[in-house]
């Protein structure tokens, strides 16, 4: 994707804030102009009251007076003004492309994100969309408010003269635009790989965190600290070059300036000898030429910072382009009142893998049948709760409910006819009771302390000194691999849902809490349909039915 492209995309999708943004670059150049003008009327003055001093002539000093103090209000009250406007206009900028990043991103899940690391992915959604800011503020509002000053400012100098008017132009366009070429060229490679260098450092490091344990059993801890620190001293590397050329680009400026004024002083002396030029003019035209090029200061950082803005764009657009593996239905069909499951002959092949998961499976499942899906691990039986809640597509075959194929449903009405217990639970660094009402906002009391009682976790939550208040870290830390599991449980039997599925729901538990845990959810299921997976025949009394999966094929059903 070329950097028009990219930069195209860009604007469309800044489109609902342009009056923000217009505002904001407005208010920016009456701050710059108010500036330019503060410095070139005080120049004037200044100089004009010294001479009548010395020949003692009246002058009406009230008006270049009035003048400088609304010039210095006007500065001062854009500027607050045009941070105000830039900075919201920003924040509404990043709270939109957050928003349109994540509905481009949740229908990949988690068919096509399985593909990304964690960290890849944070740094995308974080670090890559708060980098599209510069697009804004360092980039298309300098952009404009030097264009427009610097033809305001040529402007001005033809009323003097035209040779005025043309030194400007030249160390304008070497300042404005040589300049930040010249920058842009030699920041590309760097400015570009600190985004992917973000990017892979965030993510080793997150491995290192969640992976500490596996990296030090295995012995690969210092390999991977080496790696970490690798990847600091590139990105340290770049941000230093990046360091040196926004000094050299400053200095540049500031020396491009000076030239203006030396050159416009060596050309105006002699216009004030001749008396083409009044002598009160020529200070005031050494300040207007310094202050002129305020207006150019922030173009080569723009231009510097462009690269790895146009970098993290691509970024996004990436996954953003990416075609969902499961795709929506244009006109979704509404869900049924009973919720029977026909399964036939379906099959499912992950894109890595060359065999199938699922072979020709077919299996009725009625509203309200209590169904354990027994095998070992890698037989298909997750693979088969993925199909049915429409995360991977499958190959051949279809499923039904109530006769109505589910690929004509929407995968979020869909899935909310489902209530899952994962092997791998999510939790928050929150309170208990907060991480299981993300089932159900309005839950009671009640209900949560009856979900916590079926799953066999309320006895150790009431031993706790804060109870269901007690916050249990990041990623549930806190608690050992069982309670984590049963938290996981309580939070799918909260869920008002016509399916309860309950993948791997004793793992790490004792065979006696185990038991006891599945007896109670089966019998406060009762007509609801309950999907047993599991690896061994703990507990499976009281199914209805019981399904035996081998290498993705029903060797069994009873």
């Amino acid at each position: 994707m070329s950097n028009w492209q990219v930069t195209k995309r860009l604007l469309i999708l800044m489109r609902p804030w342009y009056g923000w943004m217009l505002l904001g670059t407005l208010l920016s150049l009456i701050t710059i102009i108010a500036n330019i003008s503060l410095m070139a009327l005080s120049g004037w003055f200044i100089a004009t009251m010294a001479m009548a001093g010395i020949s003692g002539a009246s002058v009406n000093y009230f008006t270049p007076a009035a003048g400088i103090r609304g010039f210095a209000i006007a500065r001062t009250a854009s500027r607050y003004g045009e941070r105000l406007v830039t900075h919201e206009a920003t924040f509404r900028l990043l709270a939109t492309l957050r928003t349109w990043f994540y509905e481009h991103l949740e229908p990949l899940a988690p068919a096509i994100l399985q593909n990304y690391r964690s960290g890849d992915l944070l740094s995308r959604i974080r670090a890559d969309i708060d980098a599209l800011e510069n697009f804004y503020l360092r980039i298309l509002a300098p952009l404009l408010v030097a264009a427009i000053t610097s033809l305001i400012i040529l402007l001005f100098l033809l009323q003097f003269s035209t040779l005025l008017a043309l030194i400007e132009l030249v160390f304008l366009m070497i300042a404005g635009i040589v300049v930040p070429l010249f920058v842009n060229k030699l920041a590309q490679q760097a400015s570009t790989r600190q985004i992917e260098t973000n990017s892979e450092l965030r993510s080793a490091v997150i491995d290192s965190t969640q992976g500490m344990s596996e990296l030090l059993i295995y012995g690969a801890a210092v390999k991977q600290t080496e790696r970490v620190n690798a990847l600091s001293d590139q990105l340290l590397d770049d941000q230093q070059h990046l360091a040196k050329l926004n000094g050299g680009s400053a200095s540049a400026l500031g020396l491009c300036a000076n030239l203006t004024m030396w050159l416009m002083l060596i050309v105006a002396i002699p216009m004030v000898t001749s008396g083409n030029l009044a002598p009160a003019n020529l200070p005031m035209l050494a300040l207007f030429a310094l202050a002129s090029f305020e207006a150019i200061l922030p173009l080569p950082l723009a231009f510097q910072t462009l690269p790895g803005t146009l970098a993290a764009a691509r970024r996004l657009f990436e996954i953003v382009d990416t075609k969902p593996a499961v795709i929506e239905p244009v006109t979704p069909a509404v869900m049924p009142e009973r919720f029977d499951i026909e399964i036939d002959n379906a099959s499912l092949c992950y894109p890595i893998s060359q065999i199938n998961a699922l072979e020709s499976i077919s299996l009725s499942i009625p509203q309200g049948t209590h169904l354990a899906i027994v095998g070992p691990s890698g037989s298909g039986k997750s693979t088969l709760i993925n199909a049915l809640m429409r995360f991977w597509p499958i190959e051949s075959g279809s499923i039904q409910l109530d006769g109505v194929n589910i690929e004509q449903f929407s995968g979020e009405d869909l899935r909310l006819q489902f209530a899952v217990a994962t092997q791998q639970s999510t939790l928050f660094n929150s309170t208990i009771k907060r991480n299981l009402l993300l089932a159900k906002r309005d839950a009671t009391d009640d209900e949560v302390v009856q979900a916590c009682k079926l799953s066999q976790i309320h006895e150790f939550i009431e031993s706790l000194p804060e109870g269901y208040e007690t916050w249990i870290g990041e990623a549930g830390h806190k608690l050992s691999g069982g309670q984590i599991r049963r938290l996981g449980i309580a939070r799918a039997l909260l869920k008002p849902a016509s399916v309860l599925i309950l993948d791997e729901p004793g793992e790490g538990l004792d065979s006696v809490t185990e038991q006891k845990m599945l007896q109670a959810i089966s019998e406060n299921a009762k007509g609801k349909t309950l999907i047993l997976i599991t690896h061994h025949l703990v507990g499976l009394e009281n199914m209805d039915q019981i399904v035996q999966l081998e290498q993705g094929h029903i060797v069994k059903d009873q």
